[in-house]
């Protein structure tokens, strides 16, 4: 492909932008159809049950570290400049960010990422959550709420380079970082096929995580043919949220960049996804989920993406599948707050007798 004629006509921020278009639509249609959803993943784990939720997750998160990996190691990718990896890091903002990150998945009933999927499906729920996110979010990063971000992430930090790379802090490289992901995303496969699962179950969980190698290597094919700096980077939802909502409040303006153009890439994604499906229905607050619940979880989610630096998709699989320590430590507090919250807010509603309903239907996205 001819990076540097394209870069040269249309300038870098078009072309980060239309990159950023086409990884969202196929991320939107693909976890579209495979009912992608960290959050139905979590709950199912700590009810114990192999299902498949969990299931997609780990063919997902599979998909993204071995198709990253591979990339790393055939020479195709560098990741070491970016920001997860060479900037300082906050390993208290990745703890606690990712706990409040996870409770507040939980209470809204998906990520940030699930959440646009969602809304593109006609889920209104969803999409105020999704408007509470990204307010949150900026509050968060320049906002009411940045003091409070900046005290706990000084807690804790880390400096860039070796410090943040897993791979690095136990003595390996790229190629034992790629034999970790082929035997991750095997044993997914194992179980996928266990499961039974029908072609995009299949598809949809493999796209989802090859969606995440690609925006790498766009983001990085764009940074090694441009004559201006272009900071290599890869999918998230936190910051995109925030921008975009920032150019729909203030006056139009600025260059266009890869998150802005993921956004809308993934809500069309999703639509056409829904649409093929049949599965696009208006849908309201009702039942057992109130919406204070719904606005706290996205406060929660927004104030704990900008804290530990990516949401469940940027800090989570795109921070995970290049093995930043940082990212890591999110995961694993979002898995945590997860289950908190569910072990405190819907457990006790399940064992209800009028709310019996309500409870078979609780890990479902």
């Amino acid at each position: 492909m001819n990076w540097a004629g394209w870069i040269e006509r249309f300038g870098e921020p078009t072309v980060l932008a239309v990159c950023g278009l086409l990884v969202g639509l196929g991320f939107g249609f693909f976890a579209q159809r495979s009912r992608f959803c960290l959050r139905a993943a979590v709950i199912e784990f700590w009810h114990g049950k192999f299902g498949d939720k969990l299931a997609v997750w780990l063919l997902a998160f599979g998909a993204a570290v071995a198709g990253v990996q591979l990339l790393i190691v055939t020479g195709a990718l560098d990741v070491s400049t970016a920001r997860q990896l060479s900037a300082q890091g906050s390993v208290s903002g990745a703890l606690i960010g990712g706990v409040i990150f996870g409770a507040g998945m939980v209470m809204t009933r998906g990520c940030a990422s699930r959440l646009l999927v969602l809304s593109a499906n006609g889920n209104l729920r969803a999409l105020l959550s999704g408007l509470v996110f990204a307010v949150a979010a900026q509050a968060s990063l320049g906002g009411v709420l940045a003091p409070l971000r900046l005290a706990i992430s000084g807690w804790w930090v880390v400096d860039g380079g070796p410090s943040r790379s897993l791979l690095a802090q136990v003595g390996v490289g790229p190629w034992d970082g790629l034999v970790f992901a082929a035997v991750w995303l095997i044993t997914a496969l194992f179980f996928a096929y266990h499961s039974g699962w029908a072609f995009w179950k299949w598809a949809g969980g493999l796209g989802t995580g090859l969606m995440v190698a690609l925006a790498w290597w766009l983001t990085y094919a764009v940074m090694s043919n441009s004559f201006e700096p272009v900071q290599i980077q890869g999918m998230t939802f936190s910051g995109p949220s925030s921008d975009w909502l920032m150019r729909v409040l203030a006056e139009p303006g600025g260059p266009w960049d890869f998150g802005l153009g993921l956004m809308p890439g993934v809500f069309l994604g999703s639509l056409a996804g829904a649409l093929v499906g049949g599965d696009w229905k208006l849908e309201g607050f009702g039942g057992t989920y109130t919406m204070p619940r719904y606005i706290i979880g996205a406060i929660f989610m927004g104030f704990g993406s900008m804290l530990a630096g990516g949401c469940a998709v940027g800090a989570g699989m795109t921070g995970g599948a290049i093995f930043a320590v940082t990212a890591w430590l999110t995961l694993g507090g979002m898995w945590v707050g997860g289950g908190v919250a569910d072990l405190l807010l819907d457990r006790p509603r399940k064992q209800r007798p009028d709310t019996a309903s309500a409870s078979a239907s609780a890990a479902a996205p």
